[in-house]
């Protein structure tokens, strides 16, 4: 069943699964697993329930795997009730799962109440309730709570609250906490962590800032997402001079993606640079992206 499911072959692997006559934990979960990894979601369900019906206890890892990739509300809420059941809500990885699946869905009271009840917590539970609150401020308290509770963050805590910094305008937070990555715990900025200092600025209206962040700060080659953020901001503040830079860039680095001709050349627009408006359009034309 795995074999065939590592091969892309699902349907092989599914009648495999079938022609065995005894099936136990490890070829019902092999089975689910490999539902989950190729996104079939509807066909994952329905092998959770005939295996619960089968007399197989799914484990905490089973159930955690399915909570992590389930899409509807209904669902996450119909597998949070089978491991209310068990007795297996507050175990770490489901829990962690829980957080994050009614995270995503707007539930942050059902999120906030599965995080305060857990015994265990580690980085990615913490992780999972900052990113939760990433458009409001209770995600930099969240974070102060994680300090003092010698929990150690990681990159990804670092971009949770650099986003949650730049959504808010918090540009002294968000260079404090930039600052306090490197120094305090040691890790190094990633280019997802300098695409929020830039949008960090760029929201700010500190075009410069944000520049020098690429130009001077960075330690690597910028890529799409850093420049795209550059971009969106001189568009938003109406910056052409700093926008024909980035937009070069990315022109250079994603030479097919139509979306950055077409902000560059609303930031022309912006400007009344009409003759700068069909020289991009016409760049378009010549690379075959307007139709």
């Amino acid at each position: 069943v795995d074999m065939y499911a590592k091969c892309g072959d699902i349907v092989k692997g599914r009648n495999v699964f079938d022609m065995i006559p005894h099936k136990d934990y490890v070829s019902w979960n092999s089975m689910l697993t490999s539902y989950l990894h190729h996104g079939l979601l509807h066909e994952a369900m329905d092998i959770f329930r005939l295996m619960v019906r089968d007399g197989i206890e799914p484990d905490k890892v089973s159930i955690s795997s399915v909570l992590a990739r389930v899409l509807s509300l209904k669902h996450g809420r119909q597998l949070h009730g089978w491991a209310i059941r068990r007795g297996m809500e507050f175990e770490l990885s489901v829990a962690n799962a829980l957080i994050v699946l009614y995270s995503k869905r707007g539930q942050l009271c059902q999120a906030c109440f599965i995080f305060d009840q857990m015994v265990e917590r580690d980085t990615v539970s913490w992780n999972a309730i900052i990113s939760a609150h990433s458009r409001d401020s209770n995600g930099l308290k969240y974070f102060e709570q994680m300090q003092l509770a010698n929990a150690r963050p990681d990159g990804i805590t670092f971009v949770s609250v650099l986003s949650l910094c730049a959504n808010k305008g918090m540009v002294e937070d968000g260079e404090r906490l930039f600052s306090l990555m490197s120094k305090e715990y040691g890790i190094k900025p990633r280019m997802e962590h300098y695409a929020c200092m830039v949008n960090l600025y760029g929201r700010a209206g500190m075009m410069e800032e944000a520049y020098s962040m690429i130009v001077q700060e960075m330690e690597f080659e910028a890529g799409p997402t850093v420049w795209g953020a550059l971009l969106y901001a001189c568009y938003i503040h109406g910056n052409a001079d700093i926008g024909e830079v980035a937009a070069q860039r990315l022109f250079e680095l994603e030479p097919d993606n139509e979306h950055n001709f077409e902000l560059l050349m609303r930031i022309y627009s912006k400007a009344k640079r009409a003759e700068d408006v069909e020289r991009v359009r016409q760049m378009m034309v010549d690379r075959g992206l307007e139709t």
